[in-house]
């Protein structure tokens, strides 16, 4: 059984991207545009990791941690925001 990946963008390019390299290592990749479809999307996959945007409409990436990270069932999620390239340093 292969891993499952939520990945999170509100760019369309950026999800497509994601998703065919990593399908073509052999990964189940499931995309949600926004913060807040990625929440029912986590619900309903139970993904393995996520790849998360940080600046999105709706709820934005920190948000969604936030909410992740609250949940009994979901606080040992792993996630990336790559924001650590940047030197930024998120509060989620």
């Amino acid at each position: 059984m292969s891993s499952k990946i939520l990945v999170v963008d509100d760019d369309p390019a950026n999800r497509e991207l994601l998703r065919e390299f990593l399908e073509a290592e052999g990964l189940e990749v499931v995309t949600a545009p926004d913060g807040r479809s990625s929440l029912g999307e986590f619900a309903r996959i139970k993904p393995d990791l996520v790849l998360l945007d940080v600046n999105m409409p709706f709820v934005d990436g920190f948000e969604v941690c936030r909410r992740l990270k609250s949940s009994t069932e979901t606080r040992l999620t792993s996630g990336s925001s790559g924001l650590q390239h940047f030197g930024h340093r998120g509060s989620g």
